[in-house]
């Protein structure tokens, strides 16, 4: 007689998973939560009092090789706000505020102790931004995933008023470019990472590193900020032509994402402050520049685009707001990214 678990996967080791996860959900609930945490769907309420012509945004992301970190560590608590970080940036980048979230979780087993971890994460990521945890999945696929593996991926839903979705549209040339810090490696360029710090450098995960000012592993852990709360007080008082969110691709592969045809983007390198964590990886690796800027954020989690007339202004309101904000280039005539 072959049974389940025999052939790979515990029931039972789910359904403890799913009662641990479903106070966390619990804790997202808001005047929006129509449905129980446990239930075959997740669901919100659809009258969004005060929109005209409300559009969804969505968009759904994973944490990538970063989940590598980690599992290196075992640490998993934190990952759950880079998923949901990440994804809450994506739609920001259209002006929307983010109101629900959904996740899914696959491993070759299931351990309740890591998913509860995990969706830890995924809730208080969520309960900041006062998002709904409206549902999820677990999945346990043995053969597909190996030993100890887990892929943590989500997706975020936002709302926006149609005549006030941000696209780039209006971008013309002379408009400024306004930079805001990262805090690290965010979720994206972690293969490169890992190969620099663990073979190149040969360094374990709590290997201190004294340029960084800590060990390896907590710097690259750290979470993908989230720019929700930021821009969308922003944009209350200054006029925001584009939002561009550094992610995979870097400054030369997302800022061209939102320029009209016609439109590219001169750079001004040195107009920022790169953090060491770049500095150390370029120089342990021997990378190429042109390879950091298409590999990392550099320091720049997100770029937003303004009439050249307001870009002081904006760059104080977001000084005000505590923000490191950067004036790091303009829009030109062209095509893709140059770097001065």
């Amino acid at each position: 007689m072959t049974t389940y678990r025999e052939a790979g996967v515990d029931i039972d080791a789910a359904e403890k998973a799913k009662q641990r996860i479903k106070e966390y959900v619990k804790e997202t609930r808001n005047e929006l939560s129509v449905m129980d945490a446990g239930f075959f769907c997740g669901g919100i309420k659809a009258d969004f009092a005060g929109y005209k012509e409300p559009a969804l945004m969505l968009s759904t992301d994973g944490v990538g090789t970063k989940m590598a970190i980690a599992r290196m560590m075992s640490k998993y608590d934190t990952v759950g706000y880079d998923v949901v970080n990440h994804c809450a940036n994506d739609i920001l980048t259209s002006g929307a505020k983010p109101i629900f979230f959904l996740d899914y979780i696959a491993s070759d087993r299931i351990n309740p102790e890591i998913a509860a971890q995990l969706v830890k994460g995924v809730a208080e990521a969520c309960r900041k931004l006062n998002v709904v945890l409206a549902g999820g999945e677990t999945a346990q696929m043995p053969g597909t995933y190996m030993k100890g593996e887990h892929e943590l991926a989500g997706t975020m839903g936002g709302v926006v008023e149609r005549a006030e979705i941000i696209d780039g549209s209006s971008i013309k040339e002379g408009d400024a470019l306004i930079g805001i810090a990262s805090t690290g490696l965010h979720t994206n360029g972690y293969s490169l990472a890992r190969k620099i710090a663990f073979e190149t450098a040969g360094l374990k995960t709590d290997s201190h590193v004294p340029e960084l000012g800590r060990a390896i592993g907590n710097v690259l852990l750290e979470p993908h900020r989230e720019y929700v709360t930021a821009i969308l007080e922003l944009k209350k008082t200054c006029g925001i032509k584009g939002i561009a969110h550094i992610t995979g691709g870097g400054i030369t592969d997302n800022l061209p994402r939102i320029l009209p045809n016609g439109i590219g983007a001169e750079i001004r390198k040195g107009a920022w402050e790169i953090l060491p964590i770049f500095k150390w990886l370029q120089e342990k690796g021997n990378v190429p520049e042109e390879d950091m800027h298409r590999t990392f954020n550099m320091g720049i989690g997100l770029i937003i685009a303004v009439d050249k007339k307001e870009a002081i202004g904006t760059w104080g309101r977001l000084k005000q707001m505590g923000e490191k904000a950067w004036i790091i280039g303009q829009a030109k005539p062209g095509k893709g990214v140059m770097y001065a």
